[in-house]
């Protein structure tokens, strides 16, 4: 598993890259840097980008529950970037656990997904 936050010049956005398949130990490190950004800037935006990417483990998929329900209403809009139909199909799925606005771009438009997240 790879997980990576990247630094960028928004201070409103969390850019996540993840790789394999997401474990506990990684929201240990995305949760506290994302709560930190909520208290600093209000809502915020997230674009996850996965490439080879194969889902959450047990654990994982706990924190990701628990994270969404307790920042339901602080995310403005989420961009997903992935490879796969059922990559894509998380943009649906994602949708009754958060207020923010989802739209979903294949890994060739990156770009374009940066683009939409700063809008």
């Amino acid at each position: 598993m790879s997980f990576e936050i990247v630094e960028t010049a928004a201070g409103n956005l969390v850019e996540v890259h993840a790789t394999g398949k997401l474990t506990k130990e990684a929201y240990e490190a995305f949760v506290p840097m994302t709560e930190a950004k909520i208290a600093e800037q209000g809502k915020i935006r997230i674009l996850f980008v996965m490439h080879d990417f194969h889902g959450w483990d047990a654990g994982a998929a706990w924190e990701d529950i628990k994270f969404d329900l307790k920042h339901f209403k602080d995310i403005e809009r989420l961009g997903i970037v992935g490879e796969t139909k059922w990559q894509k199909g998380m943009s649906v799925f994602c949708r009754p656990f958060t207020t923010a606005k989802i739209q979903y771009f294949d890994v060739a438009d990156l770009e374009q997904a940066r683009e939409w997240i700063q809008e």
